[in-house]
């Protein structure tokens, strides 16, 4: 009992799934018996925090899922990556080692730390164990792990952050991420934190309070392509679109629910169907003074690059057929 208090003690710590690990081995090596072999409470977390960024819902690579315990244990369209009750040459052993390439999380370096792969090691020796709860009301699947639940937002109340994150990371962040599974952020756009998603760069993506004109939008929409997620169909639902759309339209809040400052000056960049002499998928852009190539008419595609002006409207600096 000692022992399990001390091993959850650490596991809310700074770095806690490692301590937890380095916990669980070093009251192994002194031949603690008393010590519960881990369970799903023990990995679901670490694989929710590493694993299901790509290892989740219908685009995960191979078919494999890790966000609940059911589906950790089926694996693959490989089969199961794992045995219970052996480790030992387990593939998702030797992904997490760098002995099977690619050495996974895709998105490392950092990969998981020795102490966290041991931890993963101890839960499939042991058995690879339920969560308690499950295992007392004998289910066979475990809830995937998860934040706690965002507070229902009242009728009126502006979109924030906190909604659209899970999205982002669930079906964007794994190639728009330091490291995602492309290499670089496709266009050095990160999509992991607000400041990342809404910086300017070498151009700005979201726009407070100016949905048609922001790139995150139309490409999820498909107005500008090519339409994301890039591993889609399927592509997002109507629901999260809307989502989305109305958080920027809400000023694209933060956590806290404060409205981000309009990117006066930044540089847009994005295709469409002009629908007017000044206007693209009808929002309208102010084109004086815009160098024009390749004669866009009424109805073409065309690219629009310009300027974010102080109301969040859009000065075109050029416009080119396309």
């Amino acid at each position: 009992m000692q022992a399990d208090l001390f091993f959850r003690a650490n596991s809310r710590r700074p770095g806690g799934f490692a301590m937890r690990a380095l916990s669980f081995i070093g009251l192994l090596t002194l031949g603690s018996a008393a010590l519960a072999a881990p369970t799903w409470d023990d990995v679901g977390p670490l694989f929710a925090s590493r694993c299901t960024l790509c290892h989740n819902g219908d685009g995960a690579p191979n078919g494999l899922r890790l966000g609940s315990y059911a589906a950790a244990l089926k694996g693959g369209v490989n089969g199961p990556v794992f045995k219970p009750g052996t480790s030992a040459g387990s593939e998702l052993i030797r992904r997490l080692k760098g002995e099977s390439q690619p050495r996974m999380p895709m998105t490392g370096p950092p990969f998981l730390s020795d102490a966290e792969i041991a931890l993963v090691a101890a839960w499939i020796d042991g058995g690879a164990l339920p969560s308690k709860a499950d295992a007392k009301s004998d289910k066979t699947a475990a809830a995937a792990p998860t934040a706690a639940p965002v507070a229902a937002r009242k009728p009126g109340d502006p979109v924030t952050w906190t909604e659209v994150e899970p999205i982002l990371l669930a079906r964007c962040a794994k190639c728009h991420s330091e490291n995602g599974i492309m290499g670089a952020p496709p266009e050095g756009f990160i999509v992991r934190s607000h400041a990342q998603t809404l910086a300017a760069g070498e151009r700005v993506r979201v726009i407070p309070r100016q949905p048609q004109a922001s790139e995150l939008l139309r490409r999820v929409r498909g107005l500008s392509r090519p339409r994301m997620p890039f591993d889609g169909p399927p592509w997002l639902s109507e629901t999260e679109i809307d989502l989305i759309e109305q958080w920027i339209s809400d000023g694209a809040r933060d956590r806290a629910g404060k409205p981000a400052p309009i990117p006066v000056g930044a540089s847009v960049r994005f295709r469409g169907i002009l629908t007017g002499p000044e206007e693209i998928d009808g929002m309208p852009f102010d084109g004086g003074g815009a160098r024009i190539d390749k004669a866009p008419r009424v109805g073409s595609e065309a690219e629009l690059r310009g300027s974010v002006q102080s109301d969040g409207s859009i000065r075109a600096t050029r416009l080119r057929r396309r």
